[in-house]
């Protein structure tokens, strides 16, 4: 249940609130999906990190809302509102192979199973395609303990994936995205993740060592993307 707010900048964002279903780590997912896509080239709308205080909401009467406020308290997140933005639509637009081709590729590396026809999570902005929500990304760190088998397996969702059919040149997209998503690149990425949300559950790891997690589960799967890219050529052949 994101929301419309301005910030004390002056500008409109939609907040993403650290007391939603997933928690923090699907805050913890928007930014690694989200810095990782803008690093490729991706259109990703400004990323902001949200101080919600505990005024914020206070005449709310829905109950169920103020609930979630009142437990999103502290650092959430927030993207720049894209004002005039429309949902993308697969059936009436077209998208350019390149474009389709390394998006389908990031979604398979960070494996995103929300990026589908009945939830496309693409705005069409100023004629540009823009990635939004990648919250329900890096599904492993729900189960740290299988991270290193899940870093290595095919994405049999991308089948689902609303750009597949369109991503006609996905060997190039997975040397541009190598070139581009280097180990070093990745490593900046993660430590933009604020330690406050990964003391959310300290059972799991020290912030450190999280962040070590994350690190090793995207370059390891990095380095093993033919794995995901088969699964991904094979699904298209299925479409096609």
């Amino acid at each position: 249940m994101p929301a419309i707010a301005e910030a004390d900048d002056g500008f409109l964002y939609v907040l993403k609130f650290r007391g939603a279903g997933q928690g923090v780590k699907a805050l913890i997912a928007e930014v690694i999906g989200g810095e990782l896509a803008r690093a490729a080239g991706l259109k990703v709308p400004e990323l902001v990190l949200a101080t919600l205080d505990e005024g914020f909401g206070r005449t709310e009467p829905d109950e169920e809302i103020q609930n979630l406020l009142k437990a999103s308290i502290g650092l959430n997140i927030g993207l720049h509102y894209l004002s005039g933005s429309i949902t993308f639509d697969p059936v009436s637009t077209q998208v350019g192979a390149t474009l389709a081709s390394r998006i389908v590729w990031l979604d398979a590396l960070l494996t995103n199973v929300d990026r589908t026809a009945r939830n496309t999570n693409l705005l069409s902005w100023n004629r540009e395609l823009w990635l939004i929500d990648h919250g329900a990304s890096l599904y492993f760190h729900h189960n740290w303990a299988q991270w290193q088998e899940q870093a290595i397996r095919p994405f049999a969702a991308i089948k689902d994936h609303v750009l597949l059919p369109f991503a006609e040149e996905l060997e190039a997209a997975d040397t541009f995205m190598q070139e581009q998503l280097t180990p070093e690149l990745i490593r900046e990425v993660v430590q933009q993740v604020p330690d406050n949300w990964l003391l959310a559950y300290p059972d799991e790891g020290t912030p450190e060592e999280k962040k070590q997690i994350y690190t090793d589960f995207l370059i390891t799967r990095r380095a093993n993307a033919p794995v995901f890219l088969k699964a991904a050529t094979d699904a298209r052949k299925a479409l096609v």
